[in-house]
Formats: C-alpha cells, sequence, structure tokens
C-alpha cells in the first residue's frame, strides 16, 4: 500500500512524497502551505498601530466643541429645549438673554444640562464669542440687560436673529417663527 494512500489529502496544493530512510522505513513528507510569520503579523499590527494613533487627535478634535462650534451649538440646544419644553408642558416657555453678561437659558432653567433631553438648558458665551446682534420681533436687544424670545404649545415661536462674532468667524442663529426652529448661517446669507 502506498503511504500516501493512508493519509488521504485532499488539497491539491499539498504534496505527498515517501521517502525511504536507509533502515528501509518509509515516511511521508507534506509540503507546507504559505504563511504569515509571527514576525510579519507583528509588523502589521504595529504599522495599523502607528496609523490609529496618528488620526485620534483629528477624531478627538472633532468631537471637541470650543469656541464658536461651542456658541453656536449650546444656542440650539437652549432654543430646542424650550420649544420642546413649551409644546410637552403645554405652556409659554422662554429664552432669556443676558448680552452683557454674555449668557443665556431656559426661563427657570438651574443651568447645566436637562436630566430627561441630555440639551444643555443654561450657557455661558465661550472666551473670545460676543453677542454681535440680538434681534428679536425685528428689534435689536444687544445693548439690553436683558430679552426675552418665547415658545409657544402650538410650536412656534417669536422672531429671532442672533449673530454671534469670534476673532475671525461670523454665525447667525435665526429661529423661524411659524415652526420654532432654529437654523445656522454665514452671516452674509
Amino acid at each position: 500500500m502506498n503511504p500516501c494512500d493512508q493519509w488521504r489529502v485532499t488539497s491539491d496544493e499539498k504534496s505527498c512524497a515517501v521517502h525511504t530512510s536507509p533502515l528501509g522505513h518509509a515516511s511521508r513528507v507534506t509540503r507546507r502551505l504559505p504563511a504569515f510569520t509571527l514576525i510579519e503579523v507583528m509588523i502589521v499590527v504595529a504599522i495599523m498601530g502607528l496609523i490609529a494613533a496618528m488620526g485620534v487627535p483629528s477624531i478627538l478634535q472633532s468631537f471637541r466643541k470650543d469656541g464658536m462650534r461651542k456658541a453656536v451649538s449650546d444656542l440650539m440646544d437652549v432654543c430646542a429645549e424650550a420649544r420642546t419644553q413649551a409644546i410637552l408642558q403645554n405652556q409659554k416657555t422662554a429664552v432669556v438673554f443676558y448680552p452683557p453678561e454674555r449668557r443665556f437659558a431656559v426661563e427657570g432653567a438651574t443651568g447645566g444640562k436637562h436630566t430627561s433631553s441630555g440639551r444643555v438648558t443654561s450657557a455661558t458665551l465661550p472666551a473670545g464669542v460676543e453677542f454681535a446682534m440680538v434681534d428679536i420681533n425685528l428689534q435689536d436687544f444687544g445693548a439690553s440687560e436683558w430679552a426675552r424670545v418665547f415658545f409657544y404649545p402650538n410650536g412656534t415661536s417669536d422672531e429671532m436673529t442672533v449673530v454671534l462674532h469670534s476673532s475671525d468667524d461670523w454665525r447667525k442663529i435665526t429661529l423661524e417663527f411659524s415652526t420654532g426652529l432654529a437654523t445656522v448661517s454665514d452671516v452674509n446669507q
């Protein structure tokens, strides 16, 4: 009987050869398939780790909110939270702006994050960001001590335009009175 028949190799890539030792014993020899060595795998893992390490700071930077991005995000959250409260509680809710103090909040909010929605309910503009304009129902409140924008239970609101300014960036947040939803655009739009 042929020793190759005993082991029944089904793959075409493996070949079986019979070698006879000087004592007359037959031994089976198989050809190994190509594979990666441990060193090659470790090199690939190290390269992947280097690429990931170079990309992580960029990814974290995109998630970090600072300056103008934080100011716009906080203002959008405060307006959305006031609109939500007005609709769910079926009562008029206000966002109060304090331009000299560079802060704004849902009226009656205790500050920080709202427990049920996770949205910001009050905020102060980050360093370097200022109110350039606070217009409510076509009246300028930029120099006032405070100003209120009302949100109503039917989902509508007062008309509002807020322009935020930092050293090199200008953003306009507009509140559409018929829907109570805020939109962000460049100042020249």
